[in-house]
């Protein structure tokens, strides 16, 4: 239910940037001031905000399998959020006028929207973290699914006539996060009483969730999300920054959109996949533990080979066609693509086994790590062509990630 929801999402994400443009007349700059404040919205929440929705995921589904839900883990989990919600209004109000002026072209209504959107993005990601820890999937694809579609309500309305411009079309990235927590009081209707403890439940950590081991884990899946981010688009930036061809940027976007898709989709999983593991960690359940992320990796594994398999086959004519691309692409570097889509995805597997098992600085080193290594690899001359530097790089970092994840899950394996 929650894999539906989140993709049913991307397409209506997709509705409301394909209905901005429409409700826009065709301005090229206001639409791309809206893909910019997007922009800067999704990859600042995700980062900033994700930490504390595994936080909660975790420590929720870890408190319910030992029969004692904590009502301090709440509390402590919201005091970490607030202050990551405090650092970035910080810095957005100290960053005014370059965001302002340099950015949206000195629209206030823009960097409003942006500020207060990032901040009750703050709301919906401890909601999904409280969901998926109680394991109410449903809820948390609801809650996902009624975002998208609040923000396309307001596109719409400018299509209609209720409303007019691009700000009113923006309002929809502010206003969409708390539409879709009206699916919170549904958590609590008809709710059952917390579960009783496992018989097979390991002993109760002394003391519980402290700040400090709270703040701990954040920091860590923090790092985790600024090296996933860099894996994604260091490569453009860097291409960008070191090539004389004006066009090449955005080709190696588009390539790495081969990557990005099946990894939005992925979510769905590890919003799932890490409650289930904490529950399994929290019992004696290491036999099942170690089955779901042998199933769960070879699957992954299993797309990716036919992924590539495909992309070798006919990937240059369907990607050349589909994002009417003039430059040459080569099977080859669209199949490495494919595969480190499938080391990317066995990892984000094997970071939730760490994440479960209570070694998230761990994993946020193997993380990090292979993303320094990425964006050395792409500043190197090794190889002229700057798409195939790319596309190998990120074959060859995903793999690396891979390879550091597996010695985590394995030191850390009973």
């Amino acid at each position: 239910m929650l894999s539906v929801g989140i993709a049913t999402t991307g397409l209506v994400t997709f509705a409301y940037f394909a209905l901005a443009a429409h409700a826009l007349g065709g301005d090229s700059v206001q639409y791309k001031r809206i893909t910019l404040v997007w922009s800067i919205m999704f990859v600042t929440v995700s980062v900033i905000y994700r930490p504390i929705e595994q936080l909660l995921s975790r420590t929720i589904a870890d408190r319910r399998a030992r029969g004692s839900v904590e009502r301090d883990d709440l509390r402590i989990a919201l005091l970490i959020q607030a202050a990551f919600a405090a650092l970035f209004l910080a810095i957005a109000l100290a960053a005014r006028d370059p965001l302002q002026n340099g950015l949206f072209d000195g629209s206030a209504d823009l960097y409003w929207i942006l500020v207060v959107g990032v901040i009750a993005y703050a709301a919906s990601y401890f909601a999904r973290g409280f969901l998926a820890g109680h394991q109410r999937f449903e809820l948390y694809g609801a809650l996902v699914f009624l975002e998208a579609v609040s923000r396309v309500l307001f596109a719409l309305a400018v299509i209609v006539g209720i409303a007019s411009g691009q700000s009113a079309v923006a309002l929809g990235m502010a206003a969409a996060p708390l539409a879709s927590l009206v699916v919170v009081p549904w958590f609590f209707r008809g709710r059952s009483a917390d579960p009783s403890a496992d018989p097979l439940a390991l002993a109760e950590r002394e003391g519980g969730l402290t700040l400090r081991h709270g703040a701990g884990f954040a920091v860590s899946v923090f790092g985790v999300m600024v090296a996933e981010q860099t894996l994604l688009n260091a490569a453009v930036l860097t291409v960008e920054l070191t090539s004389d061809d004006a066009t090449l940027a955005g080709v190696v976007f588009i390539v790495l959109l081969i990557a990005r898709v099946p990894l939005q989709l992925f979510q769905a999983v590890q919003g799932s996949l890490l409650p289930h593991l904490a529950g399994l960690q929290a019992t004696v359940g290491a036999d099942e533990f170690r089955r779901t992320i042998q199933i769960t990796a070879l699957a992954s594994g299993g797309f990716a080979v036919a992924g590539a398999i495909g992309l070798l086959a006919i990937g240059p004519i369907v990607v050349g066609e589909l994002f009417d691309i003039d430059r040459h692409l080569a099977g080859g570097g669209l199949a490495l693509v494919g595969l480190g889509m499938g080391c990317h995805l066995i990892g984000g597997t094997l970071n939730q086994a760490a994440l479960a098992r209570d070694r998230a600085g761990a994993a946020a080193t193997a993380w990090l790590v292979s993303a320094a290594a990425f964006v050395a690899w792409m500043l190197s001359p090794v190889i002229e062509d700057g798409l195939l530097r790319a596309e190998v790089g990120y074959c060859g970092a995903t793999a690396l990630l891979c390879a550091l994840l597996v010695a985590v899950y394995r030191r850390s394996t009973p």
